[in-house]
C-alpha cells in the first residue's frame, strides 16, 4: 500500500513539474520576445518594454528557484478534498489550483493543525522527494475516526521532522518550509506592525523562523514592503553567506543582507579587538558627545573682525554671529543644512552695512549685486566659514578622536581614562563600533542642499510621466507578480534599467525600510540600536536572539532595556522552547556551564537525546597535531557532513593554518570558502548562528576567561553541534564540564 501511495503521489508531482516547466518556457519565450523588440519608439513604448522585461525576469527567477522540493505536503479535508502545499502557488490553464503557496492562508492548517484541534483536516501528509522523484510519504492522523483502513495503514509519525534534524549539514542553511512546527508557524505569521522579539535558546530555529517570516511578510504585504524593502542584519559575513540561499529558495530575492559593520554606506568596519573600547563607543552617552562635537563647529569669534570688501571695510561683531547662530539652531535642521540660513542671515547683515558704507540703502534692486561683492571677498568667505564650516561625518569623527582638546570639550562627562580609550590615529581603519557613530553624525550633520529648484521640479514632472507610463504597461499583468507603477518608474528611466529598490536602499543611508530583521540582536550596542531605529521609522521589525548567548560587553541583558526607550509597551515577545538542533546530552552540559557561572537561563527542550555522548580529551597546550588527530577521528565517525573546530578569538587563525598543513588538501576551509569544506576553524563569535554535525572545542578555559561574557561564549560554542561534541583541553575543565567522560 505504501508503494501504491508513492506511485500516486509521483503522478501528481509529475503534473506539478510539467506545469512548472510550461510556465518557465512561456515566460522565457515572452522575455525573449520583449528583448528582441529593442528600445525603440516613444518614451512610453520604451518604458513598457522595460517594464515587461522586468516582470518576466522576476517571474523566471522565481520559477527557477523552486525546483527543489516543489511540493512537500498535502492535507486531506473532511469533505474529501485534497490540498497540496509547496513553495509557490500553481494553477492549471483553467485556473484550477494545483499547489498552494506555503505562505497563503489556505496553508496555515498544514502547520498549525493538531489532533486536539484538527479543524477541517483529517490527515496531514509529508512528501519526501529527491529531485523530481517521490521517495516516500509520511502521514499524521489528526482525526482517526474520519479515516478509512487504507488511510490508517500509512500513518508513520514524526519522521519528517526527525529526518530533517538528523540530516548531515551542508555548510549552508536550508529552509525548513516542509517541517515548520506549530510554535514556529505562529511566529512566522504574526502581524507586521511593531517590533516582534523572537527569544529562543540554541537550536530552536530562531534564524530559520526569521527568514521564513521575511518571506511570509513579503508575500502577504507585497505592495507595502516591496516599495521600501526589507533589511536583514546578521552578526558577521560568514553568517550571511551561510543563510544567503534560504530566501531565494522561498521565492524572495529582494531582501538586503548586511552586517552591522556595513550599515553606513562607504565604510566597512573591522573588528575592534578591545572590548572596553567597543563598550564605550556603544554607550548611549556617545550621542551627547557627538552632539557637542557638532555644536563646537558652530563658532562665535572672540572679538570683532574687520573685513575687506573691495575698497570698503566692514565690521562683523560677535553679536552678529551669535544671533545668526541662534536662529540657525532654532531651525532644528542638520548642521550642513542649517548653515544655509546662518550664511544668509550674516550676508544680509553685511549687505546692509556695505550699502551704508557706499552711501545707499539696501533694496531688492541692488541686493544681488551687493551679495555678489560679499561672496567675492576673501575675508568674508573666511570668517563665515570659520563660523559654520560644512563637515563630513568621517572628518568630524577623525578630528574628534585624534585631538584630545576637541574630545575633552565635547566629552566633559567622560573621565580621562575613557577619553584615552577613544583615541584614534588619523588614517586608522574604521571599526564596527565606529559605524553607528558615523551614522549618528550623518544624522546631525545632514547633506549640503543642492539648491537646484528648477532641476527638482523637472525631476518631479519626469517621475509623474514615468508612473503614468508604467500604469499603462501594467494592465492585464498577472496580479501574482505585479509590482507597483512607482516601482517600475523607480527602476526604469529613459536610458534603461537603473537600480532595484534593494540596490537603492543598500546605498542610501537615509533609506526607511518597510521591515527590519535582526539576527543575534542581543549583541547590538545602544548606539547601534539608535542607527537601526532610524532605518525603521515605522518600528516594524523582527528581532531574533537569546540574552543567554550575549557575547559582547555592550550587548543586551533584557529586551525591555533595549526597546522600551523607543516603543515602550508596544513590542511583543514570542518564545521558542523546543531545541531541534542540539542533542539533549549536549544541551544539559551547556546549561551546567551557565548554572556554574550563576546565570539563570531556562534550557530549551531537545527533541532527541543524541546517539553519542560528549567527550573530553586532555592534550598539551598548543599541540596542533593532537587537534588534527581529533578532527580525523570525528570525520571518520561522521562519514560526511560538516565539522567545526572552535577556539577563542585570536587563536583561530594560527590553528587554521596548522590544520591546513596537518590535514589532507581541501579538508579545511579558509576565506570565502570556509563553510564549503568539511572542516571550518572559527572563533566563537564567528560561529554564532551556525550549526555543524560535529564540533571539536579547543581550550574551553581560554574561552571562559577570554571576556567578561566568557560563560555565554562557552555556552554558544557547546551548542553548535547537531550530533557530536569533543572537548580538547590542557588546563583543568571549567566548572560545568568536569563530568565530561574522558575519551
Amino acid at each position: 500500500m505504501t508503494q501504491d501511495e508513492v506511485t500516486a503521489e509521483q503522478a501528481y508531482v509529475d503534473r506539478l513539474y510539467a506545469r512548472l516547466d510550461a510556465l518557465r518556457a512561456r515566460t522565457a519565450t515572452e522575455l525573449a520576445a520583449v528583448r528582441r523588440s529593442g528600445p525603440v519608439g516613444t518614451h512610453q513604448n520604451r518604458s513598457e518594454r522595460d517594464s515587461f522585461a522586468s516582470l518576466h525576469e522576476q517571474r523566471l527567477a522565481q520559477l527557477e528557484a523552486v525546483e527543489d522540493r516543489l511540493a512537500f505536503g498535502r492535507v486531506d479535508l473532511r469533505d474529501g478534498a485534497r490540498r497540496y502545499i509547496g513553495r509557490l502557488g500553481l494553477s492549471d490553464e483553467e485556473q484550477t489550483q494545483l499547489l498552494v503557496d506555503w505562505r497563503a492562508p489556505a496553508a496555515r492548517d498544514f502547520y498549525q493543525a493538531t489532533a486536539a484541534s484538527p479543524g477541517e483536516i483529517v490527515r496531514r501528509r509529508h512528501l519526501a522527494t529527491r529531485g523530481r522523484t517521490v521517495i516516500g510519504v509520511e502521514d499524521e492522523a489528526l482525526d482517526l475516526d474520519s479515516m478509512d483502513a487504507r488511510q490508517r495503514s500509512s500513518l508513520t509519525g514524526e519522521g519528517a521532522l526527525l529526518a530533517a534534524v538528523g540530516a548531515h549539514r551542508t555548510g549552508r542553511m536550508g529552509d525548513i518550509v516542509a517541517t515548520i512546527q506549530s510554535e514556529q508557524d505562529r511566529v512566522i505569521r504574526s502581524e507586521l506592525a511593531g517590533p516582534l522579539v523572537v527569544q529562543g535558546g540554541p537550536g530552536t530555529g530562531k534564524t530559520a523562523v526569521a527568514l521564513h517570516r521575511a518571506a511570509y511578510l513579503l508575500y502577504t504585504y507585497r505592495e507595502r514592503l516591496s516599495r521600501h524593502g526589507v533589511l536583514l542584519v546578521g552578526p558577521n559575513p560568514l553568517f550571511l553567506r551561510y543563510i544567503e540561499q534560504v530566501l531565494p529558495s522561498l521565492g524572495e530575492t529582494g531582501v538586503v543582507l548586511a552586517t552591522a559593520a556595513d550599515l553606513y554606506p562607504g565604510v566597512s568596519g573591522v573588528h575592534e579587538p578591545r572590548a572596553d573600547v567597543a563598550a564605550l563607543k556603544g554607550d548611549v552617552r556617545m550621542a551627547r558627545v557627538l552632539a557637542r562635537a557638532v555644536q563646537a563647529r558652530q563658532r562665535v569669534p572672540d572679538g570683532s573682525r574687520v573685513l575687506a570688501v573691495g575698497s570698503q571695510r566692514l565690521t562683523l561683531t560677535p553679536a552678529d554671529v551669535a544671533t545668526a547662530r541662534s536662529r540657525a539652531r532654532r531651525s532644528h535642521k542638520p548642521h550642513n543644512v542649517a548653515r544655509e540660513g546662518f550664511l544668509r542671515d550674516l550676508l544680509d547683515v553685511l549687505a546692509g552695512r556695505l550699502a551704508s558704507s557706499i552711501g545707499t540703502t539696501l533694496t531688492s534692486d541692488n541686493r544681488e549685486g551687493l551679495l555678489e561683492d560679499l561672496r567675492e571677498s576673501r575675508d568674508v568667505r573666511r570668517e563665515l566659514n570659520l563660523g559654520w564650516l560644512p563637515v563630513s561625518p568621517e572628518q568630524l569623527l577623525t578630528d574628534l578622536f585624534a585631538d584630545p582638546v576637541r574630545l575633552e570639550a565635547a566629552a566633559p562627562d567622560l573621565d580621562p581614562r575613557e577619553r584615552e580609550l577613544l583615541h584614534r590615529d588619523r588614517g586608522a581603519a574604521w571599526t564596527v563600533p565606529d559605524v553607528p557613530l558615523l551614522d549618528e553624525l550623518a544624522e546631525l550633520l545632514g547633506d549640503v542642499a543642492s539648491g537646484d529648484r528648477a532641476g527638482e521640479a523637472a525631476a518631479r514632472a519626469q517621475r509623474a510621466e514615468d508612473i503614468a507610463n508604467a500604469q499603462a504597461a501594467l494592465r492585464n499583468v498577472d496580479s501574482a507578480i505585479r509590482p507597483t507603477a512607482e516601482q517600475i518608474a523607480d527602476r526604469f528611466a529613459e536610458s534603461g534599467p537603473v537600480l532595484t529598490v534593494a540596490e537603492r536602499a543598500e546605498s542610501d543611508r537615509s533609506w526607511a525600510y518597510g521591515h527590519l530583521v535582526v539576527d543575534e540582536a542581543q549583541e547590538l550596542s545602544p548606539m547601534m540600536w539608535r542607527l537601526l531605529m532610524r532605518r525603521s521609522p515605522s518600528r516594524s521589525m523582527t528581532l531574533v536572539g537569546d540574552v543567554a548567548q550575549v557575547g559582547s560587553a555592550d550587548g543586551a541583558s533584557s529586551w525591555g532595556a533595549v526597546l522600551d526607550p523607543y516603543v515602550e509597551g508596544r513590542w511583543r515577545l514570542a518564545e521558542l522552547t523546543v531545541n531541534y538542533r542540539t542533542p539533549a546530552q549536549v544541551m544539559r552540559l551547556a546549561s551546567d556551564v551557565l548554572a556554574a557561572a550563576g546565570i539563570d537561563a531556562p534550557a530549551p527542550e531537545s527533541v532527541r537525546e543524541g546517539e553519542w555522548k560528549p567527550v573530553a580529551h586532555e592534550i598539551a597546550r598548543g599541540d596542533t597535531a593532537a587537534v588534527a588527530q581529533a578532527v580525523r577521528a570525528e570525520l571518520e565517525l561522521l562519514g560526511e557532513g560538516r565539522l567545526a573546530v572552535l577556539t577563542v578569538r585570536g587563536a583561530d587563525a594560527a590553528l587554521r593554518t596548522a590544520l591546513i598543513a596537518e590535514l589532507p588538501e581541501g579538508t579545511v576551509g579558509a576565506g570565502a570558502d570556509t563553510l564549503e569544506r568539511p572542516v571550518s576553524v572559527l572563533s566563537v563569535a564567528d560561529a554564532k548562528g551556525l550549526e555543524f554535525d560535529a564540533v571539536v572545542l579547543v581550550e574551553p578555559g581560554d574561552i571562559l576567561a577570554g571576556s567578561a561574557r566568557g560563560p555565554n561564549d562557552l555556552y554558544v560554542a557547546l551548542t553548535r553541534p547537531t550530533q557530536r561534541l569533543r572537548v580538547l583541553h590542557s588546563d583543568p575543565l571549567p566548572a560545568g564540564l568536569t563530568d565530561l567522560a574522558a575519551d
